[in-house]
């Protein structure tokens, strides 16, 4: 079970802010928990010199490919990269020093799995350098898979066969819990237990607060999911001390769970 750092980019600035509060609408301000005057490659040194890898770097909208690949140039291979990434620039983030690169909205297209171009995106970055973002909102008992902004639901069910499948076509997933990312009041705990069934490596985002919450990942996750913490981290305006879950995650990874990752 790892840290995964993460650098939200919103208007080329380092921000935190409530995912679900985006909008195309450039006079409807998202709701912001946390900026900074602190370039990209600021945090992006930090988590090389921790070694902290496999972490993102989240593109929220237009303008921030520059803040991007500074990032990316600070930490090379340390960063998987999202945010309107297609087959035709992808290539060019991988040259920029991303490990991997993260989709969303261009697979999961009129609230379906466009397989054509799953299958397209899977083979021009290869799978082993593909991330599927599998964000996803509670509706109805079932945890759906949400596109642009987060405010699109598909019809696609996080489940153990979604899983299987998908894991086919790439290396790894991401999953914001978009119902809590952002608010700092707990994980969503239904979805981690249904995450832990992945195949492959799973980074869950969303909700974490306390060194509680990692353990309570830990446990529902059987010890397979690595996580992210955004705005209740000290570095971004949080109290929950960086330091802290390094230390944290130390300790647990001497005493993992069976069929664990480390």
């Amino acid at each position: 079970m790892n840290f995964r750092p993460c650098i939200d980019l919103h208007n080329g600035i380092v921000k935190q802010i409530i995912g679900s509060t985006l909008s195309d609408d450039p006079a409807c301000a998202p709701q912001t928990n946390f900026e900074t005057d602190a370039p990209p490659r600021y945090f992006a040194e930090l988590y090389k010199r921790d070694n902290l890898a496999g972490g993102h770097v989240i593109m929220l909208g237009p303008g921030n490919e520059p803040a991007a690949r500074e990032a990316l140039a600070a930490y090379p291979g340390g960063f998987q990269v999202g945010g309107g990434i297609t087959p035709a620039n992808a290539a060019s983030f991988l040259d920029a020093g991303a490990s991997h690169v993260i989709v969303t909205s261009y697979v999961f297209r009129e609230g379906a799995i466009d397989e054509k171009r799953l299958a397209e995106i899977s083979r021009a970055v290869g799978k082993n350098r593909l991330v599927l973002d599998l964000s996803c909102k509670e509706k109805g008992g079932r945890y759906l898979i949400v596109t642009d902004r987060w405010r699109k639901f598909t019809d696609v069910a996080i489940s153990r066969e979604t899983l299987g499948r998908l894991a086919g076509f790439c290396d790894e997933f991401l999953v914001h819990a978009a119902d809590v990312e952002g608010k700092r009041q707990g994980i969503d705990e239904a979805l981690a237990v249904l995450l832990a069934a992945s195949p492959i490596p799973v980074t869950y985002a969303g909700g974490v607060r306390s060194l509680d919450d990692l353990a309570r990942i830990r446990q529902l996750g059987k010890g397979r999911l690595d996580f992210t913490v955004g705005s209740a981290l000290d570095l971004y305006g949080g109290e929950l001390k960086y330091r802290d879950i390094i230390a944290w995650c130390t300790r647990s990874s001497q005493s993992l769970p069976p069929n664990a990752h480390p």
